[in-house]
């Protein structure tokens, strides 16, 4: 629930915990489902499971190394902002990510333990849908879990190209490798591989873009109302949100009417008809599904017009 307009540094710290969260789903499905059924997810944590499988460098090491790499672009697109939330996620994944592996381990043959036996399709399925999940959280607390998901980030804040659809291509690139790599085995072994990652690339990344458009659903609201004054101070104090006034004119009453025009987050929607219920019951109210909003407090505008041809 939003109880009241939180300012900056709860927002932040709400986020951090978010992210830590995140984190530690993401790192448990990995752990459990996705590295011990060798399995390919792509972009930096698929680099490092590549490093794993070919060279036995532990994960938590190259993960970390590689998104070194990137954390200069994102302070120079994305803002020390959603630096700061990266590095704290990459740095929380990559303890979380360490612990993981261990606890998969076989102490006594050092081989990772599968927690579903031969179901590597269903092991596919429940990483692939918690790490997509995960992922998408952090988008929406404005950060990331480094390495890929920078790029991801820049690209759609300039080209307004979905997060996962550039991710997808990215993990194109990272499972397409594999064919090359005779470490994996002979090549009939390694299509094996490159199939069953290209499905858990897919599986993920069209996870992370229905979660991100679930969470950015937005709607707008007409409501017709005696108490419009009440009405758009106590909304703007509970929801943080700012809203436009028209002049109505009733064609059946014959009388003028102030109408509050809002637009707000799908997941608000019950917070707003709670407060015209407490307020003002005989308002009439109007409710629709917008395709986008931009703006503040929304999606930002890119600079940039996607390209069409």
């Amino acid at each position: 629930m939003i109880l009241g307009k939180r300012k900056p540094w709860i927002r932040d710290v709400l986020d951090l915990c978010t992210i830590t969260v995140a984190c530690a789903a993401y790192a448990a499905a990995w752990s459990a489902f996705i590295l011990p059924y060798g399995l390919l997810t792509g972009g930096v944590t698929g680099l490092s499971n590549l490093l794993f499988y070919a060279f036995k460098i532990p994960v938590a090491v190259s993960y970390l190394a590689i998104n070194a790499i990137l954390y200069v672009a994102a302070l120079k697109f994305l803002g020390w902002r959603f630096l700061a939330k990266t590095i704290f996620a990459t740095a929380v994944l990559t303890v979380f990510v360490g612990i993981g592996q261990s606890l998969v381990t076989d102490p006594q043959t050092g081989e990772l333990v599968k927690l579903l036996g031969d179901e590597k399709f269903m092991a596919l399925f429940i990483g692939c849908v918690v790490c997509g999940a995960a992922v998408a959280t952090m988008f929406n607390t404005s950060g990331s879990s480094g390495g890929t998901d920078i790029v991801a980030a820049i690209v759609n804040k300039y080209f307004q190209i979905s997060i996962g659809s550039v991710l997808m291509a990215l993990d194109l690139l990272v499972i397409a490798s594999v064919m090359f790599m005779p470490s994996f085995g002979a090549p009939i072994e390694r299509l094996r591989f490159v199939a069953f990652s290209l499905c858990a690339m897919t599986l993920e990344c069209a996870v992370i873009n229905h979660v991100l458009a679930m969470s950015r659903r937005s709607v707008q609201f007409m409501i017709y109302s005696r108490q419009h004054e009440r009405l758009a101070k106590e909304i703007s104090r509970v929801t943080g949100h700012t809203m436009t006034i028209l002049d109505g004119h009733g064609w059946y009453t014959g009388r003028d009417i102030k109408v509050i025009c809002i637009l707000a987050r799908m997941r608000e929607s019950a917070i707003i008809f709670a407060i015209i219920r407490r307020v003002d019951p005989a308002a009439f109210v109007s409710q629709s599904r917008v395709i986008g909003v931009y703006g503040d407090g929304f999606d930002a505008l890119s600079r940039k017009t996607p390209s069409r041809a």
